[in-house]
């Protein structure tokens, strides 16, 4: 496709910028955006790629019957229903945006390595707000993709797999579940006391807990986590707790620490 700039433009500003001419002056001189001088660089410059080369935007594999990296795609539903959100760019662009705790730098990194294997060739880019990290990636499709995206919050609506969905689900359950706990759960040490021949002893334990207020997502999690062979149970209303010694250590084979 050709470059939206005539590409007399494109090549004046690249050889501006080659002779040291700044970013702000040279896109003074050619009436674009400073962004845009840089994305020329970046692309022409520093990538090689031909002048007018255009990024190839992937087939949906909804729409367009594109291939779909399945497990990738399990666990990026895990990550959109626990701290994920869809907005509307401009031009019929869709925006996944899944928010992450700062502190847990490889999660963050998955999350934008789930993103381009779900979207081949996507370029996901991070915003540091306080405390988080929101990790972003556009495209016309996510709503195809995660149809559970509606107006309001997740735990306002009711949230339902599609059929094609729920077949992934039950193929890929530890990367649902991964996606799910490592967004919206945590791992933490329980203790208990015990009397031990006539004396208080304090025994301490490690279990896994999901939270979330949609009772949907919850019986969701429930599900994988029965697929998976992981014994759980609801220790109150919003929380889905894996307790004991056998199952805490399946869990945590099977989806990790978070980190």
């Amino acid at each position: 496709m050709p470059h939206v700039r005539p590409l007399a433009t494109v090549e004046s500003a690249l050889r501006a910028s080659d002779a040291g001419m700044s970013d702000a002056e040279n896109a003074r001189r050619h009436g674009v955006a400073v962004k845009t001088i840089r994305r020329w660089r970046r692309d022409y410059q520093r990538r090689g790629l031909p002048l007018g080369q255009s990024r190839i935007t992937p087939p949906c594999p909804r729409c367009d019957g594109g291939p779909l990296d399945e497990p990738a795609y399990a666990e990026l539903l895990g990550w959109y229903l626990g701290d994920g959100h869809i907005t509307a760019g401009r031009r019929g662009v869709w925006n996944l945006h899944v928010v992450n705790d700062a502190k847990y730098s490889h999660d963050i990194d998955r999350i934008a390595a789930l993103m381009t294997e779900v979207k081949p060739g996507a370029r996901p880019h991070r915003r540091c707000v306080p405390g988080a990290v929101i990790v972003t990636s556009s495209w016309k499709h996510w709503c195809c993709l995660f149809p559970q995206h509606g107006p309001g919050r997740k735990h306002e609506r009711r949230i339902e797999l599609e059929d094609w969905q729920r077949t992934l689900v039950d193929d890929h359950p530890d990367r649902l579940l991964r996606g799910l706990f490592h967004s919206d759960g945590s791992r933490v040490r329980n203790w208990a006391t015990r009397t031990v021949a006539g004396e208080a002893k304090r025994y301490e334990y490690p279990r896994w807990q999901f939270s979330n207020r949609s009772e949907d997502i919850l019986e969701l999690c429930c599900h994988a986590l029965d697929l998976a062979g992981v014994a759980w149970r609801r220790s109150s209303r919003w929380h889905v707790s894996v307790s004991t010694r056998e199952a805490v250590a399946r869990l945590d084979a099977l989806i990790g620490l978070k980190t």
